[in-house]
């Protein structure tokens, strides 16, 4: 540990706190990587309007990076945005899908943001007993990742409100599903 943090802020409580910013931060990483991804795969029909959908989900996400970047610096510590820091973070697969079509993608990120959502809600949890304000970032983090989640089950939702991906426990699952 670095031999200051922020003021109010025990050094194990900073500890804690730049290990959950740390994972996320590669989390965001490896997320904006996969945006980036399906933006240049994404194929068929609707192919422009989620093309174009994508790119702002990016370069939020690339903020959202360098906003937990700097709390880790704030913090004291040293952050770590290398693939190999991303790889070494990582507990979650690669994506799995290339070229696809439209639904296909979209249905392999439902799944994406679930996972990350839930990490994201997981390191509120963890940080809100420790550190309020990074507790508050990520909470404003997760809301706006929350309304692009629904912009991509909007892709996916019936009529009825059921979700084409429902019950797939893959993306490679989810993508079939949502052709």
């Amino acid at each position: 540990m670095a031999p200051f943090t922020t003021p109010g802020l025990t050094a194990d409580s900073a500890a804690t706190v730049v290990a959950t910013l740390q994972e996320r931060l590669s989390a965001l990483n490896d997320l904006h990587l996969t945006l980036k991804h399906v933006h240049w795969n994404v194929v068929g029909t609707n192919f422009i309007g989620v093309h174009e959908m994508i790119d702002p989900q990016v370069e939020l996400v690339r903020g959202y990076a360098d906003t937990l970047a700097e709390r880790i610096a704030t913090l004291g510590e040293s952050p770590k945005g290398t693939a190999k820091a991303i790889e070494d973070s990582r507990s979650w697969d690669d994506y799995s899908l290339g070229r696809d079509t439209v639904q296909a993608h979209l249905g392999a990120l439902d799944l994406v943001y679930v996972g990350f959502i839930t990490s994201h809600r997981d390191a509120i949890e963890t940080t809100g007993k420790l550190d309020p304000v990074t507790e508050d970032i990520l909470i404003g983090q997760t809301a706006e990742l929350e309304k692009f989640h629904w912009f991509v089950r909007a892709h996916l939702e019936s009529y009825t409100g059921e979700l084409a991906t429902a019950g797939a426990t893959s993306e490679k699952a989810a993508a079939d599903q949502a052709r």
